[in-house]
């Protein structure tokens, strides 16, 4: 892959230098006409040209002098792709709908050096694990931030309405624009109000009762069917009974959450602490341990994955329940209210802005979760190296 990426790369930027870089009312501009355009893909013939010599020299890649090997050369690598990207978006800003072949041949080749440069960065080994970890999270930024590179240059190089998808570009202004109001104010009413305070009752009240089911065998034979039918109850069908009940506020909100969480924490509990084997539980009979002792000292820590589980998938769980109920009745502020105003008002920027700030809540609560996991269970064999 190493070796081909950067041939297909080369292959893509002589493209971007034969095909016209934009077409429109203005007339053709080609990428001989911007300079940084023109520099990008001649460095990454350089790239691809020194790849083939090693290629045809060594016959298994490139030189050990070679400029894009070693840590330098992946930087120098990182450097082109980015600088590219950066180069062509600038000059579509003024080219709005008058993207060209050569402006996506050129789009391509940024991509796959991109693309380069985070193969070779995941194959790489380094001896500091702190390096290792750093790694592991800038390889899936690197992937996110591409995303983006290549839905800017979609959207406006075949100049896509704002109504039907906003460029990223724009909901970042959105989102610069909303704080503090009124993505903050959404964000506290919504997350901070509704999905914590349901979040912990629901994920507490779910542990408390797995506790019992596991103690009582009619709980166990009674409770869980009815729980299964409960948590397959649709939210929409759930949302508006709990507005009646509990009104227009967050609390409505909040019971709509305990709801969606308490069942998904109760079944991978009880899993969790039917987890130890026969031969474990006998053994702590032999040292004459209590039920308690047992409880704590052998089964809730074998249950303690199960649980984890549990609150990580009731992170996004949560908040998705917070927000869709918020769409059947709810003050004039938070999510859910705010993307079903905006959606009415053609305001898809804004629609797009609390997507981004519900999406990145979401992720950290939930990377929040994972990093408590690794804290609590550090001896579970999944984190093991």
């Amino acid at each position: 892959m190493e070796r081909t990426l950067p041939m297909a790369a080369g292959a893509a930027a002589l493209l971007g230098l034969v095909l016209p870089l934009f077409s429109g009312e203005a007339g053709v501009v080609s990428t001989w006409g911007q300079t940084g355009a023109l520099v990008f893909a001649l460095a990454v013939l350089v790239m691809a040209g020194e790849n083939l010599l090693g290629l045809l020299v060594q016959g298994k890649g490139a030189s050990d002098h070679s400029w894009f090997q070693g840590p330098s050369g992946d930087m120098i690598i990182a450097v082109i792709a980015h600088f590219g990207a950066w180069v062509l978006l600038s000059a579509l800003a003024t080219h709005s709908g008058e993207a060209a072949g050569g402006f996506w041949a050129l789009i391509a080749a940024a991509w796959l050096t991109g693309w380069l440069f985070v193969q070779r960065l995941a194959n790489r080994t380094f001896a500091s694990k702190f390096a290792q970890r750093v790694v592991g999270i800038v390889i899936p930024l690197l992937f996110g931030l591409w995303i983006l590179i290549l839905w800017q240059a979609l959207v406006t190089g075949f100049g896509v309405p704002k109504v039907l998808l906003p460029a990223p570009s724009e909901i970042w202004v959105r989102l610069v624009g909303g704080f503090p109001s009124p993505l903050w104010e959404d964000f506290r009413q919504t997350f901070l109000k509704a999905v914590l305070i349901g979040y912990a009752l629901g994920c507490g009240s779910g542990f408390v009762v797995a506790l019992l089911v596991d103690r009582v065998d009619f709980l166990k034979r009674g409770l869980l069917p009815v729980g299964n039918l409960v948590s397959a109850l649709p939210i929409v069908g759930v949302a508006p009974i709990m507005v009646m009940w509990f009104g227009f506020d967050w609390p409505s909100k909040a019971a709509v959450v305990i709801i969606m969480t308490f069942f998904p924490m109760l079944v991978n509990t009880v899993a969790g602490l039917a987890a130890s084997d026969h031969m474990q539980r006998d053994l702590m009979r032999t040292y004459a341990a209590s039920h308690w002792q047992t409880l704590v000292k052998l089964r809730l820590p074998q249950a303690l994955p199960f649980v984890f589980n549990a609150l990580k998938i009731n992170s996004t769980l949560a908040l998705i329940g917070a927000i869709v109920a918020e769409f059947f009745g709810t003050p004039t502020v938070g999510m859910g209210f705010r993307i079903s105003t905006e959606v009415g008002r053609m305001n898809v920027d804004m629609v797009w802005a609390e997507i981004a700030v519900a999406a990145l809540a979401g992720s950290l609560f939930y990377g929040l979760m994972t990093l408590l996991e690794r804290v609590f269970t550090f001896w579970h064999p999944s984190f093991r190296t």
